[in-house]
């Protein structure tokens, strides 16, 4: 089996009353941890800057654009890899992931004002207060992240 390395860009988005977004993947998609909640992002396409990625990737998940908010690296330490059909090859491949999380406050706007378009890899999602994150249920990586970041003990 062939093995990939892919950057991955994700982005814990936050609202003016303090809120984290988070989706579920859409079980007929594909990915992985269907199950549980995630936040939002993917990988970067050949010839995007990581940031330019991530633009794209949480407007075409969430449809919010970020580009008027700071968006700031807050992690790139993490990393996973899982078997995947690589569309390009046309056979299932080893995906190696970095992952680099970024956080994005849109401190205009609570939760309930923010129009949110799921039309890509999402199936629901929530604006979640960050005392309830702890019982959740979140990807693996993101339990890692949480506890780093110190949003969860």
């Amino acid at each position: 089996m062939k093995t990939i390395n892919r950057e991955i860009v994700s982005a814990l988005i936050f609202s003016k009353d303090g809120k984290l977004f988070q989706g579920t993947k859409d079980p007929n998609g594909g990915g992985v941890y269907l199950d549980c909640w995630h936040i939002p992002g993917g990988g970067v396409d050949e010839g995007e800057t990581k940031e330019q990625a991530l633009i794209r990737e949480i407007k075409e998940e969430t449809g919010i654009d970020i580009t008027p908010y700071k968006i700031e690296l807050v992690d790139d330490a993490g990393g996973g890899e899982h078997e995947t059909f690589w569309r390009p090859l046309g056979e299932t491949v080893l995906c190696k992931m970095k992952f680099n999380v970024y956080r994005v406050e849109i401190a205009d706007k609570l939760a309930s004002e923010i129009e949110i378009i799921l039309n890509d890899d999402l199936a629901t999602h929530e604006w979640v207060d960050m005392a309830d994150l702890k019982n959740r249920k979140n990807t693996p990586p993101s339990m890692i992240l949480f506890k780093k970041l110190g949003y969860i003990s």
